[in-house]
C-alpha cells in the first residue's frame, strides 16, 4: 500500500471533539488517527478481537505528529492511513487528517508494536497481516 492507494476513513467534527473556541482539541487527533487503524485492519478482514483471542495484540510504541492547520467544528475530514514499514514485530503507519480542499491538517508517523497480550512483550506479525496489510 502507497499513499496512492492510501486507506481512508471519512470523519466529522463535533462539539465533544473542540475546545471552547471550536477548534479540535490537540489529544482528539490521536483518538481520530486510533479509529482509522482499526479501521483499516477491518477492511483487511483482520479482527483485533479475535487476533487478542490468539495472544496477538498491537500497542503504539511511538508516535511523531505534526499540527498544521486545526480542524474546526462541523467539518466532514478524511483520515488517510498507510504502512510505511513492516518489520518483524512492528508496523509503522503515516497518517494525514486532510479536508476536503485536500489541505492536511495533521501528520502523524505512528509505530505499533506486535506484542503477547499478557506479557507485553514483542512477538512476531503474523504473516498474513503482513500481506494483507502491505496490499
Amino acid at each position: 500500500m502507497t499513499e496512492e492507494s492510501a486507506f481512508e476513513w471519512p470523519i466529522t467534527i463535533y462539539y465533544e471533539d473542540t475546545d471552547v473556541g471550536g477548534i479540535v482539541y490537540h489529544a482528539n487527533y490521536l483518538k481520530f488517527f486510533e479509529r482509522a487503524r482499526t479501521e483499516l485492519f477491518r477492511s483487511h478482514d483482520v479482527s483485533l478481537q479475535a487476533l487478542f483471542a490468539q495472544n496477538v495484540s498491537f500497542v503504539v510504541c511511538h508516535m511523531d505528529i505534526d499540527f498544521l492547520k486545526g480542524a474546526k467544528l462541523d467539518e466532514r475530514l478524511v483520515v488517510r492511513t498507510w504502512p510505511v514499514k513492516i518489520r518483524h514485530a512492528s508496523i509503522v503507519f503515516c497518517q494525514v487528517l486532510v479536508n476536503n480542499a485536500g489541505q492536511t491538517l495533521c501528520k502523524a508517523m505512528v509505530q505499533v508494536a506486535c506484542v503477547h497480550p499478557e506479557t507485553m512483550k514483542p512477538i512476531q506479525i503474523p504473516e498474513n497481516i503482513k500481506s494483507e496489510i502491505s496490499k
